[in-house]
């Protein structure tokens, strides 16, 4: 029977015990779960009510075991497990099933002996190295949570995280690399978030590396070295076990941004997560196995990868590749198509940002173009993208490029989830192999088409709905506040670490309880695709016409000039805002798109800001409507002979998002006469050198436009 992707999911709402309950059989469990599914309901200490679901109670699992263990029993312990790749270090190593195995064992001895034990947390502060997935599953083994804190934080933003997690030990390194940069020194950020916190842990283990010199460890302040460490614990043959936890205990903590300023911990349970992910990394990513090859190129501080470096390839019995660089720089914008080459990459995963990167440094797509020529990209079945709204053009752009160079059918797949979601709440489900695909049950699916804009159709288990902001639900084509049915799927939170009244506030309360908040806007087509457009407070309300950000700038990028864009809104007396374009273009144009207004941009002369303002002008009311008109635009510029630091007023994540929010605090400021006012930036900022750039780009248009009378909408 050939199921589609529609199919399959109508079966997952319709009977999810049973489709979750085959899909566990897939894992090694030590006791296995009394049901799949149970639901009840929460009271809160306010004597508020909210639906609550167990998945797999009763079940025992240890996730380490699954991910190591299980495939070195079954022979595959010669296979790659991980193919660590550092153009920073120029460092590369092959560690095998068996070699995993035996690194894991030993370092989760050296943590028991520590003084880690089930059910403490033990906090991880690591770049990308070997040692950072050896940690997280020795911590895992030992049936102890994971709170892995992105290297690029701050000492406070460190030790905010310490303070609410309570960790009894933190991993980290001497130092992180970052491109060209001199060394980040980590232990130091360590030392300090202890200082500040009011929770002190009582050990800090540190991996020494070789690019910056050994300060003495001090051990009365319980630091420790590693490499020592783990020589001792070899020498003494000491080895630890997997030590199995209930299905609804803790794995991991992943903090994301609370709107309170105050980090929120997710909780992800360890039978959901497991069964979860073993089925999305096979159906979604198509990683199936034995001789399939997983590029996620994502920090391990975030959520992405988690589920994709770490747990997911690992479970399936893959290979992941464990990279340590950047998508330019490392050394240039050949950076992934090399990887995919050198490691034979089956399902490669990225932000749109790094795509936009490689898309400015390499405008003429020469590197991909030079790889793919030779065949080093015909291993490549798909290009996943998620982080952020993938504009239509750079998912046109990659799927041209991939139909030429990569494997047959490959496909560019936008797909949308969260720290909360734990896995891909939308997407395309690959065109698995048959024989491959009966391990989870699905033979025969027939993989959908792409649709550019959309973030594809739900996956299996989350029950996606638009409503309005009274939580009725509106017609397939209307935009509105997209939340989710419960029960949630598997690797989905059900709790705030140690606040479910945190949990209910945000995410259940706004609805009543029916449905759980997402935060995003959009809509859903009449053929099922979801279409993310905006975080629901990015959405500008113009003469009380709802418009989303990013319908805005997916027609601002269609310019073949734009490499990005981005969308706040103006306050205006008559109409309440106006929209206001931060856009960024190159002397080099990308491919021609045809909605574009005009081919003259892509002549050897770039319009000036005034023909480029009219141009963008003509796309917005095109295709958003006369409604949505520019009240005015920044112009920045790149080119691949200038640098692309000196140029950029787009402030963002180094996970790669856009501060959106900053940027509409500038332009509101400015509009006020307060353009020196401070703006919040969060510790996360990739540059905030950026956002004083943003700042003085902000300052020279408002000058401007009150020297012209205030009314003319250009630079």
């Amino acid at each position: 029977m050939d199921l589609t992707q529609d199919e399959v999911h109508r079966q997952s709402l319709a009977d999810p015990e049973g489709f979750w309950g085959r899909q566990a059989e897939h894992l090694h469990w030590h006791k296995k779960p009394a049901a799949a599914l149970t639901r009840t309901t929460k009271r809160l200490r306010t004597g508020e009510t909210h639906a609550h679901w167990e998945w797999f109670p009763g079940g025992e699992i240890s996730t380490c075991y699954n991910c190591v263990d299980r495939h070195v029993l079954a022979g595959h312990g010669d296979l790659p497990a991980i193919l660590y790749d550092s153009p920073v270090t120029n460092t590369k190593q092959r560690i095998t099933y068996q070699q995993l195995l035996d690194e894991v064992e030993v370092f989760a001895a050296v943590l028991r002996e520590e003084g880690v034990k089930k059910g403490d947390v033990v906090l991880v502060y690591m770049p990308m190295v070997p040692a950072a997935l050896i940690g997280i599953l020795a911590i895992n083994r030992l049936g102890a949570i994971h709170a892995v804190v992105f290297g690029g934080f701050a000492a406070n933003a460190l030790a905010q995280r310490i303070e609410a997690s309570r960790p009894v030990a933190i991993l980290t390194a001497s130092c992180g690399i970052d491109g060209n940069k001199p060394p980040i020194p980590y232990r130091v950020f360590v030392e300090e978030a202890i200082r500040i916190s009011s929770w002190k842990p009582p050990k800090t283990i540190v991996w020494q590396r070789d690019e910056l010199p050994w300060r003495p460890i001090r051990k009365l302040e319980g630091q420790r070295k590693w490499q020592n460490l783990v020589k001792s614990a070899r020498a003494r043959g000491m080895r630890a076990a997997c030590v199995p936890v209930k299905s609804t205990d803790p794995v991991y903590i992943i903090y994301t941004s609370g709107t309170t300023g105050l980090p929120k911990g997710v909780v992800r349970e360890a039978g959901g997560h497991a069964v979860g992910l073993h089925l999305s990394i096979s159906y979604l990513f198509g990683i199936h196995g034995p001789g399939d090859v997983m590029g996620c190129f994502s920090d391990i501080g975030w959520v992405v990868s988690h589920s994709y470096t770490l747990y997911g390839p690992l479970l399936a019995g893959a290979t992941t590749v464990l990279y340590e660089g950047k998508p330019v720089g490392t050394p240039d914008a050949s950076a992934f198509w090399r990887l995919v080459e050198e490691y034979k990459i089956n399902s490669m995963f990225t932000a749109p940002t790094a795509l936009r990167a490689i898309r400015k440094d390499d405008p003429d797509n020469s590197h991909i173009a030079l790889i793919g020529q030779r065949g080093g990209l015909r291993s490549l079945r798909a290009l996943f993208l998620a982080g952020e709204r993938s504009e239509p053009a750079i998912i046109t752009m990659y799927q041209d490029l991939l139909n030429k160079y990569a494997a047959d059918n490959a496909l560019v797949v936008d797909n949308w989830w969260s720290s909360e979601s734990g896995s891909p709440i939308s997407g395309i489900a690959l065109a698995p192999h048959a024989a491959k695909n009966r391990r989870v049950g699905l033979e025969g699916h027939r993989p959908l088409g792409i649709k550019p804009g959309s973030a594809g159709k739900a996956m299996p288990g989350f029950d996606v709905r638009v409503v309005d902001d009274d939580g009725r639900e509106v017609a397939r084509g209307k935009m509105g506040n997209i939340v989710l049915a419960p029960p949630l799927a598997p690797t989905a939170f059900r709790t705030l670490w140690e606040d479910e009244d945190r949990f209910y506030r945000g995410y259940l309360k706004r609805f009543g309880g029916r449905w759980i908040d997402t935060g995003d806007a959009g809509w859903i087509d009449d053929s099922g695709y979801i279409h993310i457009m905006a975080r629901s407070d990015d959405i500008i309300n113009v003469a009380a016409h709802r418009l989303s950000t990013g319908a805005l700038e997916q027609a601002i990028t269609s310019h073949p000039l734009v490499t990005e864009a981005c969308v706040v809104g103006l306050p205006d007396p008559l109409k309440g805002h106006l929209p206001f374009a931060f856009v960024i273009t190159t002397t080099t144009p990308t491919t021609p798109n045809s909605s574009s207004p005009s081919p003259s941009s892509a002549a050897a002369a770039p319009p000036d800001d005034a023909q480029l303002f009219a141009e963008l002008q003509t796309l917005v009311r095109t295709q958003v409507g006369p409604i949505a008109t520019l009240g005015g635009m920044i112009r920045g510029t790149t080119s691949t002979t200038m640098s692309t630091t000196s140029t950029m007023m787009i402030p963002k994540t180094r996970s790669g998002k856009t501060l959106r929010r900053v940027l509409r605090e500038l332009v509101e400021n400015a509009v006020r006469g307060e353009v020196d006012k401070e703006v919040a930036v969060p510790s996360t900022v990739e540059d905030a050198g950026v956002v004083e750039v943003a700042r003085e780009m902000v300052r020279r248009y408002f000058e401007g436009r009150k020297r012209e009378g205030g009314v003319k909408a250009r630079l």
